[in-house]
């Protein structure tokens, strides 16, 4: 997975350093996905309750990855986090069906700040194994992804069971 982040942003960015700003709500799987970019295995995690930032190499790029919380209280201070940051990568929780607009009002609202309008935005359909996890398509849909202009948008799928 992280050579797939590596040759979408090195087409990109000439920059051999970058920030990456990583949200999503809480228990959509972003700090599972930031330690598996990191250090290539799945590690179990207890929700964040602030950040983590963590540093991953690959080549010759230097991704500063910023992992957020997502709990109502902390999503309020996202906005802290878009100074100086190149890429987006929203995590959904697939099998979250319960609060997928809540997940579109949230990245809708991130996408209309000035501080995010050249960010290039990756959505990670996370958690495609568990039962009844929407595909993709779905997931572009109810996220409202294709009313999106202006904006290069990447959608992945990732797969954790912990």
């Amino acid at each position: 997975m992280g050579v797939f982040f590596s040759n979408l942003f090195s087409r990109l960015f000439e920059k051999k350093e970058m920030r990456l700003l990583m949200v999503g709500l809480d228990a959509a799987g972003k700090t599972t996905v930031l330690y598996k970019l990191k250090l290539g295995e799945v590690v179990t995690t207890i929700p964040t309750l602030g950040f983590n930032v963590e540093t991953v190499e690959y080549k010759n790029i230097s991704f500063t990855v910023w992992d957020v919380g997502g709990q109502d209280v902390i999503r309020r201070l996202w906005r802290h986090y878009y100074q100086n940051t190149k890429g987006l990568i929203f995590v959904v929780d697939s099998s979250d069906h319960d609060r997928i607009e809540t997940a579109a009002e949230e990245l809708n609202a991130m996408l209309a700040e000035d501080e995010m309008r050249d960010a290039l935005l990756l959505v990670l359909a996370n958690k495609q194994d568990l039962p009844k996890a929407m595909a993709v398509h779905e997931l572009t849909d109810r996220l409202g992804l294709h009313a999106l202009r202006g904006r290069q948008v990447n959608t992945h799928t990732h797969t954790h069971t912990l």
